[in-house]
């Protein structure tokens, strides 16, 4: 008799857990930001699916039939907006009323500001720089978004959706008033980059000037000589003590600048994507950030 009370509540456990898997909501992510921040905000109440796979370039990602299905599939979609995420959109427009999830385009939540360098691509009208992200005080607003999105979802678990925002908000907070620190009793203002640019937002939100070999997550491989020779010139005139990379990079123009001027060479990660390491090992918005305020701590010394 205990053996069939036993395998009886096994099974009703059993049925129980599959029934809360069900009623958990399915959030489909494009990026890391996008899936940091549902899967902070959702908690046990949400399924969450990264598109973008740790270690993968975004800017040369294409959707798969199955990450297309998977959208489809979703109660809520997010995803940053802009150029990069064109994709996304036309997904969205080609699913019919009962097909289409609830969507979150991210940049819809924040005061946007408009890339620098040259428009060589013939746009019409201002391109908007989409690594909205890099500052805190934007994060904030994307997390706030993400729980009202939720929220419209799944109206009966509100309360839990706002409350766990507020928490992240205020870690995410924490992280704003250690960088406005630091960048209070810095020596200087300037940040050096031997890489792509994606922290424009950073940088404004905080008032502190850069020189970087692309003006922006370009495409392009290699700066120009002159490029290179401009940020080794900054460095030895205003005695800058290090140079800066973004995660996955070669780190080729950085070793280069690094051997003229001897500096050091340090990572400020831009959480566009995260390695599979940094993703096994549960790494977050709020983990990485926190190790660029150590970065930043050394830039500005």
């Amino acid at each position: 008799m205990k053996k069939w009370l036993m395998l009886a509540l096994i099974c009703l456990l059993a049925l129980c857990a599959s029934a809360a898997a069900e009623e958990r909501l399915s959030i489909v992510a494009t990026d890391f930001p996008c899936y940091d921040f549902a899967r902070q905000v959702a908690q046990d109440r949400g399924e969450v699916t990264l598109l973008i796979h740790p270690g993968v370039e975004v800017h040369a990602y294409e959707p798969s039939p199955a990450d297309i299905l998977a959208i489809s599939r979703a109660d809520l979609f997010v995803y940053i907006g802009g150029e990069g995420d064109a994709w996304a959109d036309s997904i969205l427009a080609g699913l019919d009323g009962e097909d289409a999830p609830a969507a979150l385009r991210m940049m819809d939540a924040v005061a946007l500001l408009e890339e620098e360098g040259e428009d060589e691509g013939g746009h019409e009208g201002p391109e908007y720089d989409e690594h909205i992200w890099t500052s805190p005080v934007n994060a904030q607003a994307m997390v706030r978004a993400l729980s009202d999105a939720l929220c419209a979802v799944d109206a009966a678990n509100g309360e839990a959706y706002r409350s766990n925002a507020d928490a992240y908000i205020a870690r995410i907070a924490e992280i704003d008033a250690a960088i406005a620190e630091t960048v209070e009793g810095a020596a200087r203002r300037k940040l050096v980059f031997a890489d792509r640019f994606p922290f424009l937002y950073f940088v404004r939100a905080y008032g502190l000037e850069y020189e970087a070999a692309f003006p922006s997550c370009t495409a392009d491989t290699e700066p120009t000589p002159q490029t290179i020779m401009g940020l080794i010139r900054t460095i030895a005139a205003e005695d800058i003590p290090a140079v800066y990379t973004i995660e996955l990079s070669t780190q080729a123009v950085a070793r280069t600048v690094a051997e003229e001027t001897g500096v050091e060479i340090l990572t400020l990660h831009s959480l566009q994507t995260v390695t599979q390491d940094e993703f096994d090992a549960g790494e977050s918005y709020v983990s990485i950030m926190w190790k660029n305020v150590e970065a930043l701590k050394e830039g500005l010394r």
